[in-house]
C-alpha cells in the first residue's frame, strides 16, 4: 500500500462521542475529509444534528443521536443504532469530557464524580459496549482523549484536580486495555492535547494567556485543524503497528 491508501478512511464507520463541537468537531471533520461515514453523539443531540448535516458535504454519510456517556444503557442505544444503519463500527473516539475548577479543599464530591464519570467512566463503558463488535469484528480503532493534564502536576492557578486525575487514569487506561486487545487486533491509542482554545477552555485562557504561552516552546494555541492528522493517523491502516502509545499534540509543552 502507498501512503494515500494507508490513511483513506472511506467507507469507515466511526462514532465520535462529543462530536459537535470543540475538539471532537475537529476530529470528525477530518475523518469525514479521508472518507469516514459518521456517528456523532454528545448530551444535545440539537448540536449533533447540525453538525452532521455540515459534514455531509463531504459526501459521507452521517448520523446524529442524544447520549450521556455516564449512562451504560444509552450507549447501548448508540451502538444499537449504529449497528442497525451501517452494520459496523471501525473506529471510537472517545471524545466527551468534563472539568470543574475549585480548589482541592474545597471540591465538592458531586463535581469531582461528575469530572471522573464522564472522563473516565464514560471511555470505560464505551469501550467496553464498541469493543464487544470489534471483537466479533477481528479489527478495530479506538482513540482515547487523554490531555497534557493527564502527564504532569499544574501550578496552584490551575485548580482543576479531578480533571488531571481523570485524564491520567485515561492513559493508563489506554495502555491497559491495548494489552488486553492487542489479540483481538484491535489497536487503543490515545491523544493527548495541549491548549486548544475550547468552549471549556476558554475562561482558563483568557486569564492566564501569557502565562501559558510561556511554556509553549511553538509560542501559540492549538489551531482548528491541529488534532486532524493524529486523528486520520490513528484511525487508519498507517496505525496498524501502533497500540498503547499516547500521541502528544501540544506545540512542545511537555517537551
Amino acid at each position: 500500500m502507498n501512503v494515500k491508501q494507508l490513511l483513506d478512511l472511506t467507507g469507515r464507520v466511526a462514532i465520535i462521542t462529543g462530536g459537535s463541537v470543540g475538539l471532537g468537531r475537529q476530529m470528525a471533520e477530518g475523518l469525514a475529509e479521508m472518507g469516514a461515514n459518521l456517528v456523532l453523539c454528545a448530551r444535545k443531540k440539537e448540536r449533533c444534528v447540525q453538525t452532521a448535516e455540515e459534514m455531509g458535504k463531504f459526501g459521507v454519510k452521517t448520523m446524529a443521536l442524544g447520549c450521556d456517556v455516564k449512562n451504560a444503557a444509552g450507549i447501548q442505544e448508540v451502538v444499537d443504532a449504529t449497528l442497525s444503519q451501517f452494520g459496523r463500527v471501525d473506529i471510537l473516539i472517545n471524545n466527551a469530557g468534563a472539568s470543574w475548577g475549585a480548589p482541592v479543599e474545597e471540591m465538592r464530591l458531586e463535581h469531582w464524580n461528575k469530572v471522573i464519570e464522564t472522563n473516565l467512566t464514560g471511555t470505560f463503558l464505551f469501550s467496553q459496549a464498541v469493543g464487544k463488535v470489534m471483537i466479533t469484528q477481528r479489527r478495530g480503532k479506538i482513540i482515547n482523549i487523554a490531555s497534557v493534564a493527564g502527564l504532569h502536576g499544574a501550578p496552584p492557578e490551575f485548580q482543576a484536580i479531578g480533571y488531571h486525575a481523570s485524564k491520567g487514569g485515561v492513559i493508563s487506561f489506554t495502555r491497559d486495555l491495548a494489552c488486553k486487545w492487542g489479540i483481538h487486533n484491535i489497536q487503543v491509542n490515545a491523544i493527548a492535547p495541549g491548549w486548544f482554545p475550547t468552549h471549556m477552555s476558554e475562561v482558563v485562557i483568557e486569564r492566564n494567556k501569557e502565562a501559558i504561552l510561556k511554556r509553549i516552546p511553538l509560542g501559540r494555541f492549538g489551531r482548528n485543524h491541529d488534532l486532524k492528522g493524529a486523528a486520520v493517523f490513528l484511525s487508519s491502516d498507517a496505525s496498524d503497528f501502533v497500540t498503547g502509545h499516547v500521541l502528544v499534540v501540544d506545540g512542545g509543552q511537555t517537551a
